[in-house]
Order: structure tokens, then sequence, then C-alpha cells
């Protein structure tokens, strides 16, 4: 796996918990609670954006952090992140994420 991989692998995850509670048949806890809302349709757009738009920053937040752009718990570092194979992933993901979580959502 290369870093922009890692990096697709992220928002691939977001958009599959976005698609999980957002459904009709909600599997997850979060989807059947905002299920049991009945919401009206102009309040279903408004709690996608709501979703979509807090996994964003979620998920961004934590690859910036695991590159050393952002901090993670208040504490901002460099992370020494590898694959199996002992391949460096750090040091271009910030990039790659803004491309998949910005630019393609």
């Amino acid at each position: 796996m290369n870093t922009e991989e890692l990096v697709k692998a992220f928002h691939t995850e977001k958009q599959d918990f976005l698609k999980e509670y957002l459904s009709e048949n909600p599997e997850s806890e979060v989807g059947q609670l905002i299920k049991s809302l009945n919401l009206t349709n102009e309040q279903n757009v408004i709690m996608e954006k709501i979703m979509n738009t807090t996994l964003t920053d979620i998920f961004y937040t934590i690859l910036l952090g695991l590159d050393g752009c952002a901090s993670i718990g208040g504490i901002q570092e460099m992370y020494e992140l590898k694959d199996e194979n002992g391949n460096q992933l750090n040091r271009e993901i910030e990039g790659y994420a803004y491309k998949y979580f910005h630019e393609s959502d």
C-alpha cells in the first residue's frame, strides 16, 4: 500500500460510514438513532450535510495528525507510519487528504 492508497482507503471508509448512517435499514446504532428522528426530506438533506462534514473533519484531521500537519489531542508531532513491508507512508498524506476529502466530495 502506498500513501495515496492509504488516504483513499480512509475516504472509502468515510463514505461507507455515511452510507450506513443514512440508509433506509441501518444496522448501526447511529443509523438507527437518525432513522428514529423521522426526519422530513428537507431535514434529511441537512442531516446528510452534517454527517458528511463531521466525518470529513474527523478523518481529515486524523490523517493530517499522522502526517504531523495537525495536532491529535493537542499534541502535534511527526509520526513514522509504515506499511507491513516497511515502506514509509507519511509526508505526502496532507496533499492526498486534501484531494480526497475536499476536492472529490
